[in-house]
C-alpha cells in the first residue's frame, strides 16, 4: 500500500502526520430535529480518549434504523450512521489490538470482553455496550466527541453520537470495542455491509435459526435484511425460499438471493398463513419477521408447522407492543425468539467471516445488495430513496 501522504495530510493509510492528538475539523451530514433534512455541517472531532479510536470513514450506508432514529424524538443535533467501513487515524491510550492505518469495520454491538455475556458462547449482547439507540454519548465518559459552531450565537455546542458509531461523518470516534480489524485486502465498500444489514440477515438464518438443509424458510419483508436473510438460508441449502412482501417489484431482486416463490399479501385474496400451509402442507420449518409491524409478526408466527416451527423476530417496531400470541399456542410446539446483529459476536467472529469471503468458502452477494452508490453529499437523495422502497443500500462515498 502506498504510504505516501496526500493533501490532507494524511497518509494513504489513515494516518495523519499532524493530526494525532489534535482535533479534526471535517464535513458530517448533521440531524438537527426528527424529520429535518440533514444538513453538511463543519464539525470538530474531538482526539480519542483512553480505549477509543479515531476513524476515517470511507464508505457509509443507510438502514431504516438510521430512518427511524431521524423521524424520532431523540437528542439533537446528531450525526446518525452505523453502517460503515474506514481506516483507523489514531488511537487513545490502552488501545492494544488497533493502530493507526488499520482497517476496519464499526459495529453497534461492542465486546467488552470480560462480562458475562461476553464470556459465554449463548449471546452476543455486552453489558457495556448493549444497543440503545437513545444512547447519544461516549461509553468512557458520558460525553460527545463532535463539537459545532452555533451560526447565530457563536458557541460551540455538543453534537450527539448514535448507536456507538455515528458514521455519517468525515471522521468519528468509537469505543475500540466497537472497531473490527479486517483484512486489508478485503474491499471496504463491500465489508462495509457486514456493519448492520447483511450480518443481521445472514446471521438469524445461520446463528439465531441454524436453517437446516432441504428445510422451508418464509421471509415476511424483502428489504436488505429480509434478502440477508434469503441469502443466508440459501447458503444453508434450504429447499424453499418463500418470500413475502407488498411490493412485487422486490420480487426479482429476491430471486438473485435464493427466494424459489413469492407472496404479494396484498394480493393474494386470503390471510398470509393460510397460502403458506397450502404450499407447503403445514407451514415452514423458519419463518423471519423483517417488518416491524405486529400483525405481519402474527402472520409469520402462524405459517411455521406446528411441531417444531421456529419464527425469528428481526423487525424494529417503532411503538411498544404487546405480542399477538396466546401463551396456549406455543403448547403446540412452535417457537418464537429475537434476534440482534445475526447473534454475531462482532469483534471476534467478523474477521473470519470475512476471511471466508475473500477465500472463496462463502460466497455471499455484495453487489445485489448495493443498488446505488453516490457521493456523500447526496445523503439526502439516499434518504429518500430508501423510505421510498427504491433502494436496498445505497453506498455513499465519504
Amino acid at each position: 500500500m502506498d504510504s505516501t501522504a496526500n493533501g490532507n495530510g494524511l497518509h494513504s493509510n489513515g494516518a495523519g502526520d499532524d493530526t494525532q492528538g489534535k482535533p479534526i475539523k471535517c464535513k458530517a451530514a448533521v440531524a438537527h430535529g426528527p424529520g429535518e433534512a440533514l444538513v453538511m455541517e463543519e464539525v470538530e472531532v474531538a482526539p480519542p480518549a483512553r480505549m477509543e479510536v479515531r476513524v476515517k470513514v470511507l464508505f457509509t450506508s443507510i438502514c431504516h434504523t438510521d430512518l427511524s432514529a431521524w423521524k424520532g424524538e431523540r437528542k439533537f443535533p446528531r450525526i446518525l450512521g452505523h453502517e460503515a467501513a474506514g481506516v483507523v487515524e489514531s488511537v487513545g491510550e490502552g488501545v492494544e489490538d488497533l493502530a493507526p492505518g488499520d482497517h476496519v469495520v464499526p459495529i453497534f454491538t461492542g465486546e467488552c470482553g470480560a462480562c458475562a455475556y461476553c464470556e459465554s458462547s449463548k449471546s452476543n449482547l455486552c453489558k457495556t455496550y448493549r444497543v440503545n439507540p437513545f444512547k447519544s454519548t461516549m461509553v468512557n465518559d458520558g460525553g460527545t466527541r463532535f463539537t459545532m459552531i452555533d451560526r447565530s450565537s457563536g458557541a460551540r455546542n455538543p453534537v450527539y453520537h448514535f448507536l456507538n458509531t455515528s458514521t455519517f461523518a468525515e471522521y468519528t470516534v468509537l469505543d475500540s470495542a466497537c472497531a473490527v480489524k479486517i483484512n486489508p485486502k478485503a474491499p471496504l465498500d463491500k465489508m462495509s455491509l457486514l456493519s448492520c444489514g447483511i450480518s443481521t440477515g445472514v446471521g438469524a438464518a445461520w446463528n439465531t435459526a441454524n436453517v437446516s438443509k432441504g428445510s422451508t424458510v418464509a421471509i415476511f419483508g424483502l428489504g436488505a435484511i429480509g434478502l440477508a436473510v434469503a441469502e443466508g438460508a440459501r447458503l444453508r441449502g434450504a429447499s424453499r425460499i418463500i418470500g413475502v412482501d407488498i411490493n412485487p417489484e422486490k420480487f426479482s431482486k429476491g430471486k438473485e438471493m435464493g427466494i424459489t416463490d413469492f407472496v404479494n399479501s396484498k394480493a393474494c385474496g386470503k390471510p398470509v398463513h393460510e397460502v403458506i400451509m397450502e404450499m407447503t402442507d403445514g407451514g415452514v420449518d423458519y419463518s423471519f419477521e423483517c417488518t416491524g409491524i405486529t400483525d405481519v409478526l402474527r402472520e409469520a408466527f402462524v405459517s411455521t408447522h406446528d411441531g417444531w416451527g421456529l419464527t425469528v423476530v428481526l423487525g424494529i417496531h417503532a411503538t411498544p407492543r404487546m405480542l399477538p400470541l396466546h401463551p396456549m399456542e406455543l403448547f403446540d410446539g412452535r417457537r418464537i425468539t429475537g434476534c440482534i446483529f445475526g447473534d454475531f459476536k462482532g469483534k471476534s467472529q467478523l474477521p473470519e467471516l470475512v476471511e471466508k469471503c475473500m477465500q472463496g468458502e462463502i460466497n455471499i452477494n455484495f453487489d445485489g445488495f448495493i443498488t446505488h452508490e453516490m457521493p456523500f453529499a447526496d445523503i439526502n437523495k439516499a434518504f429518500q430513496l430508501l423510505e421510498e422502497g427504491k433502494s436496498l443500500r445505497c453506498l455513499l462515498h465519504v
